[in-house]
């Protein structure tokens, strides 16, 4: 069944007349984009920065009106529906940003960070709130001393983990992750993929993963959904687009993927002179 779907989105942004010129311009930063996402189903947004990923998480999440075109959930069409009128969805659609410190409020504690979307959907009772908590916290690998923690004490590795708990804290259906592993090395943004990856199986998640980086979406994407100034160019499975990439964009950005085997970054200078 289809959990998410976009139909002929459109974003377009006004800009003012400046000092010298009288002429106003627009840029569009989602053009005419039409995918679905299945239940259970791992898609990625892949693309350079500035290409319009993020600015469709927006829209997708119901944070930003788009200009033209649908957006559905389970059917239901919530494109032009109103702040208060997005609370019935919103506990089942949730974020993982890319810097999580700067989305935390500085002044709460790991415990207040998790439990503000319980207290704001519905969860008044202090205890019950606490125990959701902890049994959260769990879920991501954080132990419980960290509860009365604030994000500035915590690593980078354990700041993702608390933007995790607090997107799953309502157990939601779907998760938009917007590039949550840029700030993180390689050993940490493994380990955070396999986090997703349990918790997809655990709780029965869809997600929407936004990155720049190929070299993650074969074993982590479902589908892989390539984006160029505001347009999806291409959309294969996982496998697929590695294998074999139609457009010219997508077959550029495989070629960034970085080669750890000299030998073969040898053979790949070595073709490319010879084309």
């Amino acid at each position: 069944m289809k959990l998410l779907e976009a139909v002929s989105l459109n974003k377009k942004y006004g800009m003012k007349r400046g000092w010298f010129t009288s002429e106003a311009r627009s840029v569009q930063a989602v053009n005419d984009v039409s995918f679905s996402l299945e239940s259970g189903e791992t898609l990625g947004l892949v693309g350079e920065s500035g290409c319009g990923k993020s600015t469709l998480a927006r829209l997708l999440l119901g944070l930003e009106k788009p200009s033209s075109g649908r957006v559905l959930y389970r059917n239901m069409d919530y494109t032009d529906w109103s702040f208060s009128e997005m609370r019935q969805i919103r506990s089942r659609m949730q974020m993982v940003f890319q810097n999580s410190l700067a989305s935390f409020n500085p002044l709460f504690t790991v415990e207040q960070i998790i439990g503000e979307p319980l207290r704001n959907y519905g969860e008044r009772k202090a205890g019950a709130r606490r125990i959701l908590v902890a049994d959260t916290l769990e879920l991501v690998g954080l132990e419980q001393k960290h509860i009365h923690s604030y994000p500035h004490e915590l690593s980078g590795g354990q700041q993702q983990r608390v933007g995790i708990a607090r997107a799953i804290a309502l157990r939601p259906e779907l998760i938009i992750c917007d590039e949550p592993f840029s700030s993180l090395d390689v050993t940490l943004r493994k380990q955070m993929m396999d986090l997703l990856q349990a918790l997809k199986r655990e709780l029965g998640l869809s997600y929407v993963f936004i990155t720049h980086d190929l070299s993650v979406v074969n074993r982590f994407c479902d589908s892989v959904a390539v984006m160029v100034q505001g347009e999806i160019v291409e959309k294969q499975s996982g496998e697929g687009l590695m294998q074999q990439a139609d457009h010219p964009y997508t077959r550029k950005l495989l070629s960034s993927i970085p080669v750890q085997d000299p030998r073969l970054r040898r053979k790949d200078r070595e073709k490319e002179y010879r084309e």
